[in-house]
C-alpha cells in the first residue's frame, strides 16, 4: 500500500487539493502498477509561521 505525504504552505484552494490527490494517485498507480484503492495521499498543510528557509520564516518574507 503506497502512502504519499505532501507538505505545503497554506493557501491552496479545495479544488487544487482535490486535483493534487487525484493526479498523485494516477501517477503512483501507473508508475508502481498499484491499484488506486490501495494508494493513500496525505496532505499536510503548514502555516507560514511554521516554516522557514535560510533563517527566515515564510510569513516574514
Amino acid at each position: 500500500m503506497p502512502i504519499v505525504t505532501i507538505k505545503f504552505l497554506e493557501g491552496r484552494s479545495d479544488d487544487q487539493k482535490k486535483a493534487l490527490v487525484k493526479n498523485v494517485t494516477d501517477v503512483v498507480s501507473a508508475d508502481l502498477n498499484a491499484p488506486k484503492e490501495k494508494i493513500h495521499v496525505v496532505l499536510e498543510e503548514m502555516k507560514k509561521t511554521d516554516y522557514g528557509v535560510a533563517g527566515i520564516r515564510s510569513s516574514d518574507l
